[in-house]
Parts: structure tokens; C-alpha cells; sequence
């Protein structure tokens, strides 16, 4: 997860609050919570560790089966979406700023690097599909900038498929991952976190030049698809035909070899 709007040299600042982020990386070496992200006001956002550490549940799939060709899949925390794909036989990718996150989908089969989505990644202008699930559309605290870094990561015509939040709303708030049950304060510093419903999200995707591909709600989760402005693209994020993925795959695979040992 990572909080910069644009490429500079070291780890973004958000990315180093992540990362010393201890609660974080302790309820992902166990698969279990409680966790959560705590505003400077004190709300509490529950994050839903027991389901990202377990194996792709059936909305996870329906998701899957829509995405198209190589796939990035952005704060892919330990990995399940990831090690799903890898399985299938697809070409995919996770990054995070987590180690523990990193090291959590490797263990599971997939392919992972420790990196910002905001740094230079593998296969720039070449995916085919984005992924930014489990309120990851909240990176940086400024979807119109995380947009544009997506645009620039996906192929022309490329999907990205996100999450939105289960509520309309769209709110710009500084955080820190809290375990509230063991008496301790938050580690790191706070960073910045968007959340973003629906409605949102398309207003600000249509204004910088996105095309509205799909919405849908499946289960209590509501999800977007968008399609970068470029080559001539279906009008809808149909779940594709397995062998026109694997044929899409095969044409045009991003370089994400031996991602794993790349940090």
C-alpha cells in the first residue's frame, strides 16, 4: 500500500508506514485478527484478515473469472487472489509493501514483489488487467491519482477491476493499523486512505477518461469495472471464454519472472 502520487527515489513515505506497521504484519503471519484501521479521529474500519488469508472464496472467483489475460493484482496482501490465478495457469503478479504479505503469497504459489504500486513494476503499459480488491482503491489517499497509475500500468483497452466501499461515500482520512485487543498503540506513522463507493468512483474514473465496463454487488462486496481509453475493447467485464485468457495470456505476458526474489 503505498500513499505517493508519483515515481521518486526511495520507498514512499506511506509505504514505510505500512511496512513498520507491526499489528499488520502479526495478524498475517497467523491468519487472524482483529485488526483494523484507525482514524485520527478515532473510527474504527474493520479489516477482514481471516477471508484475505484464506483461500478465494466464490465472490473472489466471480471477480477471477472476469479478469482478462495478465494480471497485476495491487496490494495483493497474502496473496489468495494471486496464488488462485497462478493455479489456473495465468500470468499474474501481486505486489505489496508488506513483507509479510510478500513472503505469505509466495508460500501459497504465486509470484510477488515487495514494491509500491507507485514505484517502477514489471510489464509497465502491458497488463491486461489491474486488480485493486479488498478497499485497495484507497492506496494513497487519492483515487484520481491511483487512476492515472493504473491507466499508465494496463495496456490500452485494459481492464481494471476494483472494490468499492460497501457505502457511498467518498472520504480522504490519515490512518494506522491497529490490533485494539492487545493494549498497544498503533506502529508507524499515520498515512493517507481514501474510501470510495460506488458512484464515486465513476464520477471520477469518467472524468479522467475511463469507460464504465460493469458494476455489480455479489454477496454484501460491490465492485467496478473500467476500461482505459485505447484499443477497441468489449463494452462489458464478462467473465471470458478460458481459452481466449490463456490464448491472451500466451500473446502478451508481462515480464513478472522470478518476481518473487525481486525486492
Amino acid at each position: 500500500m503505498t500513499g505517493a502520487a508519483r515515481l521518486a527515489p526511495g520507498r514512499p513515505a506511506v509505504a514505510r508506514a505500512w511496512e513498520a506497521s507491526d499489528p499488520y504484519a502479526a495478524a498475517l503471519r497467523s491468519g487472524r485478527g482483529p485488526l483494523f484501521l484507525r482514524r485520527t479521529d478515532g473510527w474504527l474500519l474493520p479489516l477482514d484478515v481471516e477471508r484475505w488469508c484464506a483461500r478465494a472464496d466464490a465472490v473472489d472467483l466471480e471477480v477471477l473469472d472476469r479478469s482478462e489475460g495478465a494480471v497485476l493484482d495491487v496490494g495483493c496482501g497474502p496473496g489468495r487472489l494471486v496464488a488462485e490465478l497462478a493455479a489456473r495457469g495465468r500470468t499474474v503478479l501481486g505486489i505489496d509493501v508488506s513483507e509479510a504479505a510478500v513472503d505469505r503469497t509466495v508460500r501459497t504459489g504465486g509470484h510477488s514483489l515487495r514494491r509500491s504500486v507507485f514505484e517502477p513494476l514489471p510489464g509497465e503499459g502491458r497488463w491486461d488487467t489491474v486488480l485493486l480488491m479488498d478497499g485497495n482503491v484507497g492506496i494513497g489517499g487519492d483515487p484520481r491519482a491511483l487512476l492515472a497509475r493504473v491507466a499508465a500500468l494496463l495496456a490500452p483497452g485494459g481492464l481494471l477491476i476494483a472494490e468499492t466501499a460497501p457505502v457511498e461515500v467518498d472520504e480522504r482520512a490519515h490512518v494506522q493499523v491497529v490490533d485494539v485487543t492487545d493494549g498497544r498503540a498503533a506502529s508507524g506513522d499515520p498515512f493517507p486512505w481514501a474510501r470510495i463507493g460506488t458512484r464515486a468512483l465513476l464520477r471520477r474514473a469518467g472524468a479522467a477518461g475511463w469507460l464504465g465496463a460493469g458494476q455489480w454487488t455479489s454477496g454484501e462486496r460491490r465492485f467496478v469495472a473500467l476500461r482505459s481509453s485505447g484499443r477497441p475493447a468489449s463494452s462489458s467485464a464478462e467473465p471470458p471464454n478460458s481459452t481466449a485468457v490463456i490464448s491472451s495470456q500466451r500473446a502478451r505476458k508481462p515480464s513478472a519472472d522470478n518476481a518473487a526474489t525481486d525486492r
